[in-house]
């Protein structure tokens, strides 16, 4: 893939650097010559996991409704989800858990029936955009070593999110800001990138193990790039692939799901913390999290201003969580392990 790529706009400001620049050395290389539609999709499995998606996966199904290969994973849906998937895709494997079990479990028990060399990951609030598979698909095949190809996300806006990034303890220290930055014009090498819509090598997931199970909800990603960058595999972002993009579109409305978010950001920042820079410092961090986000919930709630309240709550509620040892989910981990004594699928470790 390539590295020496060029920008939108004139000049490389120093945050932008740091989220794009090469960090597994100079093989990344890339040329474009498009593959025939038909083969890239051949070779490629569809995995989408929902919950209480029926207000958007339609749309995400129909702009795929050739594709020969498709998993969708439920998680526990009280809504229309199944039925819409049965409709637009009959041809489609559903598979029906009767409680979720998270996001990264789900998209392993998907990943576990794939049989193509690719899988997309793909959530039901994203469109493919045009040829996007096939380059993904390109772009794989051009570097044995990349293992995740992830396209440019569309904003309903039209903008472009900036989806891309450096490891967790780098961007952490950057600016939040990344309106400045420019877009660049050429796919690339990088740290991490949104799990929105990613292209994986199969090959490379296996090696992995797939997903962490203890990981309920968020940071799924950056662990799967962490652990595959670890083994000398590639993550590639390229800007020239794209897909719509809603955001939050995924897991329907209502104050639960709210509260749910926050509660697994916390406890996944933690947990993540302690697989990649110590426990010590995990519970630091989670101690400084208690002391900033308790007063704040109960200054929102004070104010009646109930949705930060139950964001900061939420938090608060993840960290205490997180320092009792309590798992993300009493059920995840069970399920996805149930599933794969089912298939008789090896064991995954996640690790």
């Amino acid at each position: 893939m390539v590295t020496n790529f060029r920008l939108t706009t004139a000049g490389r400001p120093r945050a932008l650097a740091e989220r794009v620049k090469d960090p597994n050395g100079p093989h990344c290389r890339s040329t474009h010559d498009r593959r025939a539609p038909s083969t890239s999709w051949r070779k490629t499995t569809v995995v989408v996991v929902t919950h209480n998606s029926g207000a958007v996966i339609a749309a995400c199904l129909e702009a795929i409704g050739h594709a020969p290969h498709i998993v969708v994973i439920d998680n526990a849906s009280r809504d229309d989800t199944p039925d819409v998937v049965a409709r637009v895709a009959p041809h489609a494997t559903l598979v029906r858990n009767v409680r979720g079990v998270g996001y990264g479990n789900a998209a392993s028990m998907g990943l576990a029936r794939v049989k193509t060399p690719f899988a997309l990951l793909l959530n039901p609030d994203s469109i493919l955009i045009g040829d996007a598979l096939e380059r993904l698909v390109e772009d794989a095949e051009n570097d044995p070593r990349a293992a995740v190809i992830a396209p440019a996300l569309v904003a309903p806006d039209g903008s472009i999110d900036k989806s891309f990034d450096a490891a967790v303890h780098r961007r952490e220290k950057m600016p939040r800001g990344r309106a400045d930055e420019p877009v660049p014009e050429g796919p690339f090498c990088t740290w991490v990138v949104s799990g929105a819509v990613n292209l994986v090598r199969m090959t490379a997931m296996r090696e992995i193990g797939f997903f962490d199970p203890a990981i309920f909800l968020y940071y799924e990603d950056d662990d799967m790039c962490m652990r595959l960058r670890a083994r000398d595999h590639t993550v590639i972002f390229d800007p020239t692939a794209r897909a719509e993009h809603i955001g939050g579109g995924s897991i329907g409305g209502g104050w639960w799901p709210h509260v749910e978010k926050f509660y697994h950001i916390s406890w996944s920042r933690f947990y993540f913390e302690a697989k990649y820079r110590g426990k010590a410092r995990a519970a630091a961090l989670a101690l400084r999290a208690m002391a900033r986000h308790g007063p704040k919930a109960l200054g929102y709630a004070l104010i009646l201003n109930r949705a930060k309240a139950l964001r900061d709550g939420a938090r608060l509620a993840g960290a205490a969580a997180y320092l009792l040892g309590l798992a993300s989910s009493r059920h995840g981990a069970r399920l996805r392990a149930a599933d794969k004594a089912r298939m008789g699928a090896p064991r995954e470790d996640g690790q």
